[in-house]
Order: structure tokens, then C-alpha cells, then sequence
């Protein structure tokens, strides 16, 4: 990657921030790439921070805490094959995860009615309880990292264009199905 300029040149990517390698197109659009990147930087920040708190906090993963607020939202036991989909985990991942689950008390599984291969899963009242003590550290740490450091116009317009953007990839992924 060049990065030594002469004097009065601009290297190119300079006006993003990012010095791109020799050989790329003059009219390749180095800002877009650059914010998008930004926005990917940025949410993997948050998520991190987000889950360090809970670990450090609660005592369990951002993984686990997806899980105990679909099984919360659901209201009733919800298929591992669906949250592995959910959570884009393999069905091996899912199990060792409610694996976990289980030794620690949070959910229990059992066979689908009608269909032993299926297996169910739905919180305990331990479960409930690590579920309503996350959603306080995780509230207070959002708090903190996302909407602290912007306004509330800034939040707002953040959020209104992801919601756009969630909707148009949704449009998108569907349309490849």
C-alpha cells in the first residue's frame, strides 16, 4: 500500500480517512466504503462493550441473553431449530449453548410433543429472573454507550435511517430466497 504522497498531493482515501491500495480505481467510492465501515466498526464497538457488561455484570454471554429474550418474547417454548436460525448458529452450537442453559438453571428442554427429534425449549424461573437483571445492566450500559454520547435528534435520525436500511436488506434477502 503507497503511502508516501509528494508534497501538495492528496493521498488517495486521504478525505475518508483511509489510504487505499495502488492499483484501485480513481472513482472508486472510498468515502461510502469508508462509512460503511464505520457503521460495521461502531455496532462492533457497542456490541462488545454490551456484552463485556453482562459477562462482568450477570455472569453470562450476549449469546445467552438473545436467547433468554426470545424465549421471553415467545412466551411459550420456542424450537432450538428456530433460534439457531434466529441467532445464525449451527444446530451444534445451539445445543451446547442451551446446554449451558440448562446446567445453570435458566431454561429446561424437552422433547416436542409428537416429535422427539424436536426439542423445545422455554425459561425457568431463574431463567426470568437473570433475564430481568441483564435487561438492567444492558438498559444502563446503552444507556451510557449509545445514547450518552448523542442527542436525542442525533438517536433519532440514527435510528430512523437504520430502520430504513434493516428494511430495504430485508426486501433484499427475501428477493434471494
Amino acid at each position: 500500500m503507497s503511502t508516501v504522497t509528494e508534497p501538495g498531493e492528496q493521498q488517495r482515501g486521504a478525505r475518508s480517512g483511509v489510504a487505499l491500495p495502488d492499483g484501485l480505481p480513481d472513482g472508486l467510492p472510498d468515502a461510502l466504503v469508508h462509512e460503511f465501515g464505520t457503521l460495521l466498526g461502531a455496532a462492533e464497538l457497542l456490541e462488545r462493550i454490551a456484552g463485556r457488561e453482562l459477562e462482568r455484570r450477570c455472569g453470562i454471554r450476549h449469546a445467552v441473553f438473545e436467547v433468554l429474550l426470545r424465549l421471553a418474547d415467545a412466551g411459550c417454548p420456542r424450537s432450538m431449530g428456530g433460534l439457531a436460525d434466529e441467532l445464525i448458529l449451527t444446530s451444534g452450537g445451539m445445543t451446547r449453548l442451551v446446554d449451558r442453559m440448562v446446567d445453570a438453571g435458566l431454561v429446561r428442554r424437552e422433547p416436542a410433543p409428537g416429535d422427539r427429534r424436536r426439542q423445545l425449549v422455554e425459561l425457568t424461573g431463574a431463567g426470568r429472573a437473570k433475564l430481568e437483571e441483564a435487561l438492567r445492566v444492558h438498559a444502563e450500559t446503552l444507556r451510557r454507550h449509545f445514547a450518552g454520547p448523542l442527542t436525542e435528534e442525533q438517536r433519532h435520525l440514527l435510528v430512523d435511517a437504520l430502520t430504513t436500511l434493516r428494511a430495504t436488506a430485508r426486501e433484499e434477502l427475501g428477493a434471494l430466497h
